[in-house]
């Protein structure tokens, strides 16, 4: 009987281990389960295969590749002030800021190329004014394109005011930190393409935000107005961004405006007469430059001071107007020293870009943005019967250093040619030495 006992004791324990062995078992099955549907899951919504590489998600949308280099400017938002309107093509850190995929493939590339440049358009009603401000990241150089305006600029310290009037075809300068403004002088709407030397957000302060941000007792102290405090607080923030700003009651607030023109030792620093400027013609077009150039050779004795000037101040850009003739071709090159930015003014044409592994061609019209990092070979070619015509911008205050195709290949040994395309050496006799160049 005690024999019987121990064997149904024994056969319990028996019973319970295998028990708990099942159990366990299965909450371990159960476990491992749930974690392969979670990682499963998350391989899903991250796009992550099993080898670890990326995939695009079934409901993502594929961006061309030609948006790395392209901005149909014409589709991004409009920024509507009382005074007119600015349209932007640039980085933004917040991605529900762009109104497309297309427009984020641009400002990703020229964020993540380092290209030092964000490209905008002012328009600016008649009478209409840009507000004083400042950037406290960038230079701004601008070409105006429509219109007539009065530029102001303060420097530093107890540096004079210098004011100016520019016309069409003309640039205009601003160093960083210097405050600003235009004035639309004429009766049609004033228009400028502008670029800013950051590929990140630009910061800007304008004026009237900075006195309202003031304490009221702190901006009376400064600025020391008859009444005091009490005069301060007669000003009234509208409700409305001032950033261009065009009172409806303008005439019944100034009674007398003057537009002075500064010397022009002042004035050159700031200003450029681009479209007055010696034209450098190429086979297929012409340049117009405003830019740095070493001991001012071939530039006038104003020219020499916007020359230094862009060379004194720091992250400055070269800027130019190309001019392709009809089923012209600005040939293939690249640029050692800087990224370039362009707006087409006029015109039609196709643009190439070949970047280590990419390769874009695609068409260009009246208000895209082009965008070609530091090295790229690119071309431009003109499509239309109408000349094709671009503002260019590059990230140089130095001499821009430029490296054509046929340069390159015809510099290249012909029995190196031979080699490499398996082909005989005499072939390569039937290229033509290139000319000597005068522009780029």
């Amino acid at each position: 009987m005690k024999e019987r006992k121990g064997s149904w004791s024994l056969m319990k324990v028996f019973l319970v281990c295998l028990l708990a062995c099942i159990i366990t078992t299965t909450i371990g099955v159960l476990a491992l389960s749930l974690v392969y549907v979670k990682n499963t899951a998350f391989m899903k919504e991250t796009g992550v295969t099993d080898d670890g590489a990326t995939s695009p998600k079934p409901d993502e949308k594929s961006v061309d590749i030609k948006y790395q280099f392209l901005n149909h400017l014409g589709k991004s938002k409009v920024y509507n002030y009382p005074g007119g309107e600015i349209q932007w093509a640039r980085f933004r850190k917040n991605i529900n800021e762009y109104e497309s995929d297309e427009e984020m493939e641009f400002g990703k590339s020229i964020n993540k190329h380092g290209s030092k440049m964000t490209f905008g358009t002012l328009r600016i009603k008649s009478k209409g004014l840009r507000a004083p401000h400042w950037h406290f990241n960038a230079n701004e150089h601008g070409y105006l394109l429509q219109g007539t305006a009065w530029i102001g600029v303060i420097g530093a310290d107890d540096s004079v005011v210098t004011t100016y009037n520019v016309t069409a075809g003309q640039v205009i300068f601003f160093p960083r930190n210097t405050v600003h403004w235009i004035k639309n002088v004429g009766s049609e709407d004033c228009v400028f393409l502008l670029f800013f030397t950051t590929h990140e957000e630009l910061q800007t302060l304008d004026v009237d935000d900075a006195f309202f941000s003031t304490p009221e007792d702190i901006a009376a102290r400064a600025l020391k107005p008859q009444g005091g405090v009490n005069f301060i607080r007669t000003f009234k923030k509208q409700a409305e961004d001032q950033a261009i700003n065009l009172p409806p009651n303008l005439n019944e607030l100034v009674q007398n405006a003057t537009y002075v023109q500064s010397p022009d030792k002042l004035v050159w620093q700031y200003f450029y007469d681009l479209k007055g400027s010696a034209k450098y013609p190429f086979p297929g077009g012409i340049f117009q430059w405003a830019r740095y150039r070493i001991n001012g050779t071939g530039l006038n004795e104003t020219e020499k001071i916007f020359s230094e000037s862009l060379n004194k101040h720091e992250n400055t850009l070269t800027l130019a107007t190309l001019r392709i003739f009809s089923n012209g071709l600005g040939q293939p090159h690249f640029h050692f020293n800087a990224n370039e930015m362009g707006y087409v003014i006029s015109g039609c044409g196709q643009a190439g870009v070949i970047l280590s592994g990419v390769t874009a061609n695609f068409n260009i019209g009246i208000g895209d943005v082009i965008f070609f990092p530091v090295g790229t070979q690119h071309y431009i070619k003109s499509l239309c019967d109408e000349d094709l015509l671009l503002i260019l911008a590059y990230n140089t205050g130095n001499q821009l250093e430029t490296l054509r195709m046929n340069d390159y290949f015809h510099g290249t040994a012909d029995h190196i040619l031979a080699q490499l395309f398996w082909k005989e050496q005499a072939e390569f006799k039937k290229f033509p030495t290139p000319a000597k160049k005068s522009g780029k």
